[in-house]
């Protein structure tokens, strides 16, 4: 109770302060200029943002986020500058793990690595399960990390392991990463193991349902996409894809076929920020330079391992074609075009795309970039946080009721 009427405290605090100073607080917002607008309402509306592999890279180099870090993209001073509120802590299990064993283990293991960020610093991180308890930690002051997997992997084939993992936090599932797995088709694996879903992970959807955990569709082959349109009965999520109308071809991001019908299942697809996600341009700089450096490493072979970390950054900063944060803002435009401004979202892949972040996104200080470009194509501040959380919120909240209901019956 003591929960409950805190929350409602703050929301009824908000509401009589919005009507109070609500024409007032317009007035200052659009006195100001276009930039200093966008600062202003990152801090304003919730930041959430579906994918930032902070864990992943804390388990190469572990690192006081709590304040300002010098590698990476996140930690608590520079999300604070960006305004970012709930970065979705990405629970990666790569694929190896489906083959050696010890998915389960390691995903614990990013669990705990998540929940003592929060626990070692309690004034500037909280844990958060469902979409009220990020806004009492933002009321707070506090950055909110939900968690979600990345590849379903560590359900080993134990479907008690989904209401297991919710229990532990997990509130979205990526059923696969970059190889077909037990539950499904990888979009970057050419085998087509199930041709889609297999039995387990029709089971694993309707479990899913059940318990409450979001259904995310990135990185599943367009089969398995499909299949699990047909099977959800609550709406799904791509927590870290983008448009495929910009990479013609290239199955990981999504086509306008799936982001409509996406869209009518009520969903939402997150943009990834990584320049290969946004344009083909930055796909074929890359696929250039794979070739060349494997045609280079052939030519020297006595090289170290140091030698050839040293040619491989120099070259990629001079031949790599990077997208700027105009290229994000042109996949939200092409979401809103077919599918409406209610189904997408942010979904960064912060601390996973590696140095293909775009000029202007490099790191979670600069989401008010992405809303000053947003407010200058005539996005309303409403859209805007749509955009920001209140699509996710939908998405999030509506699982939940799908599981209640399912529960009941």
């Amino acid at each position: 109770m003591k929960y409950l009427l805190a929350i409602c405290l703050l929301i009824a605090f908000s509401t009589c302060n919005d009507r109070s100073n609500g024409k007032a607080n317009q007035q200052t917002m659009d006195s100001l200029s276009l930039k200093d607008r966008a600062s202003a309402l990152a801090q304003k509306t919730i930041i959430l943002d579906g994918h930032v592999d902070l864990p992943y890279r804390l388990q190469s180099l572990m690192e006081d986020v709590g304040v300002r870090t010098n590698g990476g993209d996140f930690d608590f001073v520079r999300a604070r500058e960006g305004g970012l509120d709930a970065p979705f802590m990405s629970i990666y299990v790569p694929s190896s793990y489906q083959e050696d064993g010890g998915a389960a283990a390691y995903a614990d293991q990013l669990i705990d690595l998540v929940k003592n960020i929060a626990a070692n610093n309690p004034d500037k991180f909280g844990i958060a399960k469902n979409p009220e308890e990020v806004e009492l930690l933002f009321h707070e002051g506090k950055i909110a990390l939900p968690m979600g997997m990345e590849n379903g992997a560590p359900l080993e084939k134990d479907i008690t392991k989904v209401q297991y993992f919710y229990d532990r936090g997990i509130r979205y599932i990526t059923l696969t990463h970059a190889k077909d797995n037990l539950i499904c088709d990888s979009s970057y694996d050419t085998t087509r193991t199930w041709n889609g879903l297999s039995d387990f992970g029709r089971q694993v959807v309707q479990e899913m349902n059940k318990v409450g955990i979001m259904v995310d569709v990135s990185h599943i082959s367009d089969e398995a996409f499909f299949q699990v349109m047909e099977i959800s009965q609550a709406p799904a999520i791509a927590s870290h894809s983008s448009c495929r109308q910009f990479t013609p071809g290239w199955e990981r991001n999504m086509s306008d076929e799936m982001i409509i019908e996406l869209a009518k299942n009520d969903g939402v697809i997150q943009i990834n920020f990584g320049s290969t996600f946004l344009d083909q341009a930055s796909r074929n700089s890359s696929d250039q330079i794979k070739i060349h450096q494997q045609q280079w490493e052939e030519q020297h072979p006595d090289l170290t391992a140091a030698e050839v970390e040293n040619y491989r950054s120099q070259y990629h900063s001079q031949n790599y074609v990077y997208a700027d944060v105009s290229k994000v803002a042109d996949h939200i435009d092409h979401v809103v075009s077919i599918a409406g401004v209610e189904h997408v979202g942010l979904g960064s892949d912060f601390d996973g795309v590696g140095n293909t972040l775009p000029e202007g996104l490099k790191d979670v200080s600069q989401y008010p970039n992405l809303i000053e470009e947003l407010l200058s194509r005539g996005y309303s501040e409403q859209d805007i946080a749509k955009i920001c959380y209140q699509n996710v919120f939908r998405v999030w909240n509506k699982t939940a009721e799908v599981a209640a209901k399912l529960k009941e019956n």
